[in-house]
């Protein structure tokens, strides 16, 4: 079985400073998701979010913060289709988790390549003398 989570709690609101818009809206979740998991659900909020005017003001940079989902800049009017966004995406990054759990995907190259490309970059440890490992 997959990576899943659930909004575990009603979400909390935060006035912002003056001068910015909206709300900073915190949803707590069911634990502390995988970077992965936190990558698949802000992409699917994302996704469907494009072309819906009233959510110009929504920051969706690093969304998922600790245990929560923080959204910066809700305003009032989005608040209810935000809201089933947000169910949505948590479902969808549940659901594209289950999948990543079979075999791993076949790579495009094998290892000694991917060393081969590493080492043709020609960089060494450029540490400062004096600083150890």
């Amino acid at each position: 079985m997959g990576e899943h989570h659930y909004i575990a709690a009603p979400a909390h609101g935060e006035p912002l400073p003056e001068g910015r818009v909206g709300a900073r809206v915190r949803v707590p979740l069911s634990g502390m998701p995988s970077p992965e998991w936190s990558r698949l659900m802000a992409g699917h909020l994302t996704a469907s979010l494009v072309n819906h005017g009233p959510v110009g003001h929504l920051n969706l940079r690093q969304c998922v913060q600790g245990a929560d989902i923080v959204l910066e800049g809700v305003e009032d009017d989005e608040a209810a289709r935000l809201g089933a966004a947000l169910r949505e995406a948590v479902d969808a990054a549940n659901r594209a988790c289950d999948r990543v759990d079979g075999p791993a995907p076949p790579r495009n190259m094998d290892q000694a390549r991917a060393d081969r490309v590493a080492a043709d970059l020609r960089l060494r440890d450029m540490r400062p003398e004096g600083l150890s490992r």
